[in-house]
């Protein structure tokens, strides 16, 4: 079957190729995403030579920020002048630090179940990411030293293979216990806590991040490292 040059290139963004590490493509003219391809295949042959895959990974990342930098003229901006900022109120060795993360993590026994599914697949979280952009997000609480063969993960959002192969790519417990071991931090939070945020951000505004907060006051965190996905 005959494929276009824009059809090959779409089909990375929720496509029939599902490698959404590649999903930036999409947002790139015909003939500026044939000269990614050309340029990401040219140093995939140099890195057999050298052995090293440095510059391939530079390459990647130029490449995604080029295609997700708003066009001129554009409403959308990803770029503020300013954030809101709060000083902590003690040194971190002294601090009790959280984690929470939009990885969609949970734990075996627990799973969410979105739109009712059990055992919803990858895949098909995927397949449904529209669904998920309109829908509310469900907060998953995970154990501070759970097993990792205790732990799923499932976000239609984004390239989750790394993820599966250590789950600290994007939920860094293992760091943070490290940390704490190191003397850096004086405690770890338990329980930790994941969500998708391939979700409505209105709805996870307005919804249920007052409740979130409330819920983390309760916990007495000093400090939260936020890992966004």
């Amino acid at each position: 079957m005959s494929e276009t040059l824009e059809e090959f290139k779409n089909s990375f963004y929720y496509g029939s190729r599902s490698d959404l590490s590649f999903k930036f493509l999409k947002n790139l003219p015909p003939e500026v995403a044939a000269e990614a391809i050309r340029q990401i295949l040219e140093a995939v042959v140099t890195s057999f030579d050298t052995g090293e895959v440095t510059e391939l990974h530079d390459l990647v990342i130029r490449w995604q920020v080029d295609a997700y930098r708003p066009a001129e003229g554009s409403q959308r901006k990803y770029v503020y002048d300013d954030a809101p900022f709060v000083l902590p109120g003690k040194p971190l060795k002294e601090s009790r630090v959280g984690l929470m993360t939009s990885s969609g993590h949970f734990v075996s026994g627990d799973d969410p179940e979105p739109f009712g599914v059990k055992d919803m697949t990858q895949r098909e979280a995927e397949d449904r990411i529209g669904e998920f952009l309109r829908e509310t997000p469900t907060m998953s609480t995970i154990g501070r030293d759970i097993d990792a063969a205790d732990l799923r993960l499932r976000h239609g959002g984004y390239d989750t293979r790394s993820a599966l192969e250590d789950f600290n790519v994007t939920f860094p417990r293992d760091a943070l216990l490290a940390a704490r071991g190191a003397g850096r931090i004086a405690e770890v939070a338990d329980p930790m806590y994941s969500f998708p945020g391939a979700a409505s951000q209105g709805r996870l505004r307005k919804n249920v991040l007052p409740r979130w907060v409330e819920m983390l006051h309760g916990a007495a965190i000093d400090v939260l490292l936020l890992v966004p996905v």
